[in-house]
């Protein structure tokens, strides 16, 4: 049942994770093309900070770097009269009271606990790539098409959110479908950030010599049971490019691109 269930939590990663990933890839596209020059900085320096190191150093840094700030944060409210270095060595020791989760918290609260951070980590990551996307998508909107606005006396405000962001749909999803596959094929990560996730199961339940199945001994079934992780991925990402043509093909509708142009023709 273990192994099952692992399906619902990669699933429910995707599902928590896209519109995460994509609300930190707006904020970060906005920053980094805004009229105030810290966020500037802030907004590009993100982006490509994240683009530039490799995604499994980020995974395995940003789980214990925001692990240990929300334990940093709840130490310093809840213990304010700790007298002791919160850094001894390579050790870092908080009260009992700033432990997340608590120590008497039940199993669940603990894996809830990883899963949230797992998800957490997998947001900023894909949301510097989706940043880029979208930051480039922005620049792709006609410089025509704002000076209308512009002349109609919309100021900046209404000319971004009624004309860039509705047209920059159309030069964004390309980039973002290619980043939904590679979250997609991202996901085996978080057997590496220590969530029991169908990776874990499938090299469990398969191996000769686990933890799980000690009492019932078989041999290396390891390779059946990658070959179910094999056509599960296939499977989800054709589904995933079924979907991601038709909402392309929606979007393009009506529009001066080549997807819509290409539609009126094939309608005369």
């Amino acid at each position: 049942m273990g192994f099952y269930v692992s399906f619902g939590t990669v699933l429910l990663l995707l599902a928590i994770t896209a519109p995460t990933a994509l609300g930190f890839g707006f904020m970060g596209a906005m920053a980094a093309r805004s009229r105030v020059l810290p966020l500037r900085w802030f907004g590009k320096t993100y982006v490509s900070i994240v683009r530039g190191v490799p995604d499994i150093a980020f995974f395995l840094f940003f789980v214990i770097a925001l692990d240990q700030a929300f334990e940093y944060l709840r130490h310093k409210w809840k213990c304010p009269d700790w007298e002791e270095p919160i850094r001894q060595g390579n050790d870092f020791i908080v009260c009992q009271a700033a432990k997340l989760p608590l120590g008497t918290s039940p199993q669940w609260m603990h894996e809830t606990y990883g899963f949230f951070l797992a998800v957490l980590t997998f947001a900023i990551v894909f949301g510097a790539f989706a940043a880029n996307v979208i930051f480039g998508a922005m620049r792709a909107v006609p410089r025509g098409q704002m000076e209308t606005a512009e002349a109609y006396g919309m100021n900046r405000r209404q000319a971004f959110w009624r004309i860039l962001v509705p047209q920059m749909w159309v030069y964004a999803v390309p980039g973002l479908s290619n980043l939904w596959m590679v979250l997609i094929k991202a996901t085996p990560l978080l057997f590496l950030l220590g969530v029991e996730d169908i990776v874990y199961w499938a090299r469990e339940l398969g191996g000769t010599k686990t933890s799980k199945f000690t009492d019932y001994p078989h041999g290396d079934w390891r390779m059946w049971y990658f070959m179910a992780l094999l056509v599960f991925y296939l499977g989800f990402t054709k589904v995933s490019e079924i979907a991601l043509n038709r909402i392309m093909t929606r979007l393009t509708k009506g529009q001066a691109t080549t997807g819509g142009e290409a539609q009126r023709k094939a309608a005369a």
